[in-house]
């Protein structure tokens, strides 16, 4: 990466570094391989859910993680690979001035709260919080900055995974597009660089210095909408209530299928050598 940064971007510099990871393991440079895992922390998890596959609204129960399971979600999905990123771009002088470096990250409901943000991946966000700190003092000697951007609700491989979340997902997307208000993967990501990280703006931190662009999910009438309906959710209400519609179109849409204008049944080369830009 750093040949090819120093190759062929202008002057051999990079002023924007987004790390944004979910993956079920890494082999750290200690040469141990570790697998993250979707569980919570404190008790076991029952919640309502969605079975997307099927279509049907059940419930879900998840034993907790032990410590050692905890440990290797952080050592996956927390801030230490972020941090070897960025002191190796440092030494190797491909950091221009001005550089900027945003972590993504979500915190979501209270009701996802135990899988999330109290669960194994809680605690690895935790510590790409704390990764956050310690590159902005780096990034700093640049004139930059790094951060972390705690992003909307989004219908993503990785999201779909955990438990409770695609129901919440299909319940929301129902409400923000009624509400006018509803944003994608990439155009929530627009209005962060649009309307804070360029065009002469400021970044603006809540109180733990994360930017907040999931300010728009958690407006309290988006919330409290969303939880009037909560309970009255099942198979047979989710249309009623929820936009799986676009829950699945989304979903299909992430590995291209789905697509206006595609003929899903011409013949095509299925191996393509990606060439060497």
């Amino acid at each position: 990466a750093i040949d090819a940064i120093k190759k062929k971007m202008p002057g051999g510099k990079i002023d924007l570094v987004v790390y944004s990871l979910a993956s079920p393991r890494r082999t750290a440079p200690d040469g141990v391989t570790y697998k993250s895992t979707l569980k919570p922390t404190g008790a076991p998890f029952h919640a309502k859910n969605l079975d997307t596959d099927r279509k049907v609204v059940n419930d879900v129960t998840l034993e907790t993680a032990n410590a050692e399971e905890i440990a290797h979600t952080v050592k996956v999905m927390g801030g230490e690979d972020w941090e070897i990123w960025m002191e190796e771009l440092d030494k190797a002088g491909v950091l221009a001035t001005g550089c900027q470096t945003v972590a993504y990250s979500y915190i979501g409901p209270q009701v996802t709260w135990p899988i999330y943000k109290e669960g194994t991946i809680g605690k690895a966000k935790e510590d790409l919080e704390r990764a956050s700190q310690k590159i902005d003092a780096l990034m700093k000697l640049h004139r930059g900055r790094a951060f972390v951007s705690v992003n909307k609700a989004v219908v993503t491989q990785a999201s779909s995974a955990i438990p409770v979340v695609p129901l919440y997902v299909s319940l929301l997307y129902k409400i923000m597009k009624a509400k006018g208000n509803h944003e994608g993967c990439i155009e929530q990501i627009q209005r962060l660089f649009e309307k804070q990280m360029y065009n002469g703006n400021a970044l603006h931190f809540d109180e733990k210095g994360r930017v907040r662009i999931d300010d728009w999910e958690m407006l309290p009438e988006i919330q409290k909408a969303v939880f009037d309906v909560w309970p009255a959710v099942t198979t047979e209400t989710l249309e009623q209530y929820g936009d799986f519609a676009g829950y699945q179109s989304d979903f299909l849409k992430n590995f291209g299928f789905g697509l206006a204008g595609v003929n899903y049944d011409a013949p095509t080369e299925v191996e393509r050598p990606i060439e060497d830009a």
